[in-house]
């Protein structure tokens, strides 16, 4: 089996349910990472605050699949377990090429409305998992799945603003390569990454990558470097 996966065909995913998912994940799952920071590709390093993922913290990624597939790239190949909840839509072809070991990925892409509930269960038995929420999360479900996270030292990527981030990450400027005179193919995608830390305050990083580069890949389009750049919508 190259990925796990739970599947339902009622959007509402119950206790039990919850409760397979946990026991499959922990079946498969042979390593738990012990460190307390996650290595992270090093393209986006930089970008990072302490130049890793933090065991038991949130980070926010704003309006990019792609950048949320590199986030999940360097834990996957060092061995990490990694989840994404709630988007039906992940490709996991493309997350092969990113690097991302589909042999330790599961998706759970239609959690209903039991999404914080599947989400924490998730939590329990993987590294990083990325999580699409379909809803506003209430200040005591945030502060629930964060002790959560803290005790299971896992890390959680939000796709979208979410509360008590350790940084939030976006695409600020985008263009392709391989169009000349009006023909030719897109070939490489080269991208702005901003980075801003907890509650906005501080020194915003900056970026430049391929995403993704000629192969498909995802690496620095030249050297990296800090820089203060305007504030992120969202950050909190």
């Amino acid at each position: 089996m190259s990925l796990a996966a739970l599947h339902t065909a009622d959007p509402v995913v119950d206790r039990a349910q919850v409760h397979e998912l946990q026991t499959r994940i922990r079946q498969m799952q042979a390593t738990k990472l012990e460190s307390r920071s996650l290595q992270t590709h090093p393209a986006l390093a930089p970008l990072l605050p302490g130049g890793a993922l933090k065991a038991g913290a949130a980070y926010s990624v704003l309006g990019s699949t792609t950048l949320l597939m590199a986030m999940l790239a360097g834990p996957s190949s060092a061995g990490a377990w990694c989840g994404v909840v709630g988007m039906p839509d992940f490709g996991a072809e493309a997350a092969g090429r990113f690097g991302i070991d589909l042999e330790r990925l599961v998706l759970v892409p239609h959690p209903g409305d039991q999404w914080l509930t599947v989400t924490a269960a998730v939590v329990d038995v993987l590294s990083v998992v990325v999580l699409a929420p379909p809803a506003r999360a209430t200040d005591g479900d945030v502060a629930r799945l964060s002790a959560r996270l803290r005790q299971r030292e896992s890390t959680l990527v939000v796709a979208g603003a979410w509360p008590q981030v350790e940084a939030t990450l976006r695409v600020a400027r985008s263009g392709w390569d391989g169009l000349g005179s009006g023909a030719g193919y897109l070939s490489a995608r080269r991208v702005t990454v901003e980075s801003a830390p907890r509650g906005g305050s501080g020194p915003r990083r900056r970026a430049e990558l391929w995403l993704p580069a000629v192969d498909e890949s995802f690496r620095a389009s030249g050297p990296t470097r800090l820089e203060a750049v305007g504030p992120i919508q969202g950050v909190g």
